[in-house]
């Protein structure tokens, strides 16, 4: 990760992040798909809406080059306390999600992960570059590049028609 620092990163593509599970994920494993990065909790009051209308997302674009890239963080009202294990556990059992679920990160603060810092850098919010709450969600187009922030509590199928447009669907 100290790399990434180091230099001053064009896209998505040039951080490494950890999955749930510890492995090292390359991000340029996702070149040229359409991503939505989202932080998520397990005990919000968005976590149930946003989970089944992400999973129905996922489901009817994965095959046509979306990709959900999911970030547990627990920065929120402790919101997501729970290890990778059990986080992995509750989102694969009691929604079924098919999309991947990353280690816990910070989202805002000194030990922002370098990603979100990317990711908050290309994408200004209302008030500042900070992450609000839970379920903030940045939309990244086949390039890497960060070209919309929606707040959380933005509904994911609201979100549908800037997808297709990214993925060139009708």
């Amino acid at each position: 990760m100290a790399s990434q620092s180091e230099k001053d990163p064009q896209s998505v593509y040039d951080f490494t992040v950890k999955d749930a599970k510890g492995n090292d994920v390359d991000l340029s494993s996702y070149k040229g798909k359409v991503l939505l990065i989202i932080n998520v909790a397990c005990k919000c009051g968005l976590t149930n809406s946003n989970y089944e209308e992400l999973n129905q997302l996922y489901e009817k674009y994965k095959d046509q080059g979306l990709e959900i890239l999911a970030f547990p963080c627990n920065q929120f009202a402790g919101q997501e306390p729970g290890s990778n294990a059990e986080i992995l556990d509750f989102v694969c059992t009691r929604f079924k999600s098919e999309f991947p679920i990353f280690d816990k990160i910070e989202v805002n603060g000194e030990n922002t992960a370098p990603l979100y810092k990317f990711l908050k850098k290309a994408k200004w919010g209302i008030i500042g570059d900070n992450i609000q709450w839970n379920f903030a969600k940045f939309l990244v187009d086949k390039n890497g590049q960060a070209v919309d922030r929606y707040y959380p509590t933005t509904s994911p199928l609201t979100i549908e028609r800037d997808i297709k447009k990214l993925l060139e669907v009708s």
